[in-house]
């Protein structure tokens, strides 16, 4: 792969145009595996104790907002409002998720996780954690700043909004 001076580049954006569709691929692959190595410890604890990804996600961002309605959680995952049901329903009656009644408006129901649900979440973040702290000391403080350009750049700019919003709040 041809190197550009890092300020060249930047400047410029000129390593864009020697991006062959080889390259691409390669990149695209990497994603894929990465996502399958990123995913591939929490899925196990997942799968002991029948949840999958879904669940997962809802766990994740429920974590990170608390109170959170179900709305703004429709919002961030994309989902339809059927299949979060699902997951919620089954998280609640898990006793992980406890859903409560808005204050200002009866009709919005807020979501935060309990004991059992804190601890689900630190078990699956903590094995996120490791093999992210391992990726990102192997690859350089550098190399982890391109990576969040390049990750915000891929997102949708309602995503990327929604990234803002959480990563600014440091919860």
């Amino acid at each position: 792969m041809a190197q550009i001076a890092p300020a060249v580049a930047q400047k410029s954006g000129e390593s864009l145009l020697f991006l062959t569709d080889e390259q691409l691929r390669k990149g695209i692959e990497a994603m894929f595996f990465a996502y399958r190595g990123f995913t591939a410890d929490p899925d196990r604890i997942l799968e002991e104790k029948g949840y999958g990804r879904a669940h997962h996600r809802a766990i994740h961002f429920i974590h990170r907002a608390p109170g959170t309605t179900v709305n703004n959680l429709l919002s961030i995952l994309g989902v339809t409002k059927q299949s979060l049901n699902r997951v919620l329903r089954a998280l609640i009656e898990d006793g992980l998720v406890e859903s409560r009644v808005g204050h200002r408006d009866k009709r919005e129901r807020h979501l935060y996780l309990t004991e059992v649900g804190l601890a689900l979440e630190h078990q699956l973040s903590d094995a996120q954690r490791v093999r992210m702290r391992d990726a990102y000391r192997a690859a350089g403080p550098a190399a982890v700043a391109g990576f969040r350009q390049v990750l915000e750049a891929m997102m949708d700019p309602e995503m990327r909004r929604h990234f803002h919003r959480i990563t600014e709040r440091g919860a």
